[in-house]
C-alpha cells in the first residue's frame, strides 16, 4: 500500500519537475547547475 503511494507521489514529483523546465533539455541543464553550486559550496 505505501509503495504504491510512494510510487504515484514520485510520478506526479517527476511530471511537474519535467514541467516547470519545459523540457529534457532544460531538465538536464538544471541538474547541471544544481551540481555546479554544490561544487563550489565546497
Amino acid at each position: 500500500m505505501y509503495i504504491r503511494i510512494l510510487a504515484i507521489l514520485l510520478v506526479a514529483a517527476t511530471t511537474l519537475a519535467l514541467s516547470a523546465c519545459n523540457t529534457i533539455a532544460g531538465f538536464g541543464q538544471d541538474i547541471t547547475d544544481s551540481a555546479r553550486t554544490v561544487q563550489h559550496a565546497l
